[in-house]
């Protein structure tokens, strides 16, 4: 298997693990409690974790600052709105977790997670590494 392969798959799955630690883990009551109210420090805590947990990434993929730091901003912005707009719909829909359509508005939320992914992976291997 090409060396670029490799690196691209051990990424991917740190990307993947680190998400759900994240997500799953290490996501606190009041982070979940709020990522629904647009700038409430829960929700930018959450997502905050997301980019601080990305950085090691970089030791897989090396990048430099400028195209690391757009790399750690991009996610941060992205992981922050597709949380919000997520609890926007379940919240407009009433939906909770015994409703079916809660738990279709999660598996989007997960797919547009893992989709964020696949885009960094794809611009730090796109450039020359180093």
């Amino acid at each position: 298997m090409p060396e670029i392969a490799k690196l691209t798959l051990l990424a991917m799955a740190f990307l993947l693990i680190k998400h759900a630690l994240a997500d799953f883990f290490f996501q606190s009551a009041y982070q979940y409690a709020n990522k629904g109210r647009y700038g409430h420090p829960g929700g930018l805590l959450h997502s905050f974790i997301h980019i601080a947990m990305t950085i090691p990434v970089f030791l897989i993929l090396p990048s430099n600052l400028s195209l690391a730091a757009a790399v750690l901003i991009g996610e941060f912005v992205l992981h922050y709105h597709i949380d919000w707009i997520k609890e926007q719909i379940i919240t407009a829909g009433g939906w909770t977790p015994n409703i079916a359509k809660f738990w279709n508005a999660l598996g989007v939320d997960q797919l547009f997670h893992g989709l964020t992914y696949i885009a960094i992976v794809a611009v730090l291997i796109a450039k020359p590494m180093g």
